[in-house]
């Protein structure tokens, strides 16, 4: 199993509409996430729209999220999330992700 920790900007303005939009979130994405090995998936909020994500994948991460974005489940998800969002750090777009290098586990 393949932990994977995240983190994107949600507008300040717009956290609360973010987060009711997650409530819930569509059906077909959840099982389009459950098809591609996605589980154990949480995010978390800061009040600034600081998003951290965490979820678990069986087999390889960079691919299982490939196939997912290749859904129209996850493709029509991103068109309606991307509003939503701010560049989290600099030279990346409004919706990308800032991927964080897991250091230490403790099972």
């Amino acid at each position: 199993m393949n932990r994977i920790c995240f983190l994107y900007k949600a507008k300040e303005d717009q956290l609360a509409a973010y987060k009711k939009a997650h409530e819930p979130v569509w059906p077909e994405m959840l099982q389009a996430m459950q098809d591609v090995g996605i589980s154990n998936y949480s995010q978390f909020c800061r009040e600034d729209g600081l998003l951290v994500g965490y979820l678990e994948v069986e087999g390889d991460p960079g691919e299982a999220l490939s196939k997912l974005a290749e859904t129209d489940a996850s493709k029509r998800w991103k068109e309606y999330m991307s509003p939503f969002f701010e560049p989290v750090a600099p030279g990346l777009a409004n919706d990308e992700p800032q991927m964080l290098e897991q250091y230490f586990y403790m099972e």
